[in-house]
């Protein structure tokens, strides 16, 4: 395989990264980096190559150009399966399969002691639902369950996509709080989020506006420089500032 795994730097490390679907880019050329230990909150509205950006992180994304670097290593290294977690969207577990089968089931590809098994399933919050078939679970519970999976390999990196869509205020509470114990932990989550009121939970923040990064900073920084009392409003400032090219222009070379 090859090489290490990089112990210091900056956990994700993208120059340049340019992503296209047909002549449309997606992404026209994004640089960032994303520092280790910390809640990185990556917002913006629909659209916005938020989820183009995370495959493009975890190595699943077909890419016209730059480099993506995770933990030192080329993204998608085979070294990396079971140092980087991916929360996808929509769940990402076997329906017709019960909570504690599917994770035995992803535990054996990634050759985790079985006892892992049961201990990601008490941090979700599904001890009580364990050997419910995934079909049969709610919308928030099978949300748990495919992090849940993400958790199996103790990862240095989680990369959560919209991880809190659909579900209640309690839940939605809890899950932050795993997060947080996650990063004090010595873990580097991504998480993408389209409410800008989450971002008060993270450590920093990348607003991703029609590909391009309109800014990376503190919560309290975004604040401070753009003169707003919320993250929303901040967004709203710097979108209004920015060049509205877009990703959907079309041609060569940026």
């Amino acid at each position: 395989m090859g090489g290490e795994l990089a112990t210091a730097g900056p956990a994700v490390r993208i120059s340049h990264l340019r992503v296209k679907r047909g002549r449309r880019l997606v992404l026209p050329d994004l640089s960032l980096e994303i520092p280790r230990g910390q809640v990185v909150g990556l917002l913006g509205p629909s659209g916005g190559g938020k989820t183009t950006l995370m495959r493009g992180i975890v190595g699943v994304q077909i890419v016209a150009g730059g480099t993506v670097e995770v933990l030192g290593r080329p993204a998608g290294a085979p070294d990396l399966r079971a140092k980087v977690g991916y929360m996808t969207q929509a769940p990402s577990v076997y329906a017709d399969l019960t909570v504690t089968e599917n994770l035995v089931y992803f535990g054996a590809l990634l050759g985790v002691a079985k006892g892992r098994v049961a201990e990601v399933i008490d941090q979700v919050g599904l001890a009580g639902q364990a050997g419910d078939k995934i079909a049969n679970l709610s919308g928030g519970q099978r949300s748990r369950a495919s992090l849940a999976a993400a958790l199996l390999g103790r990862p240095e990196l989680l990369v959560a996509d919209e991880p809190t869509v659909g579900l209640d205020p309690v839940l939605r509470a809890s899950l932050w709080q795993l997060f947080r114990e996650l990063a004090a932990q010595g873990a580097t989550l991504l998480v993408s989020s389209h409410v800008m009121d989450e971002a008060t939970r993270c450590d920093r923040l990348v607003l991703l506006h029609q590909g391009r990064v309109l800014a990376d900073a503190t919560p309290a920084g975004l604040l401070a420089s753009t003169g707003a009392v919320s993250a929303e409003e901040a967004f709203l400032t710097l979108e209004r500032q920015a060049p509205q090219t877009g990703p959907g222009q079309t041609g060569g070379a940026p």
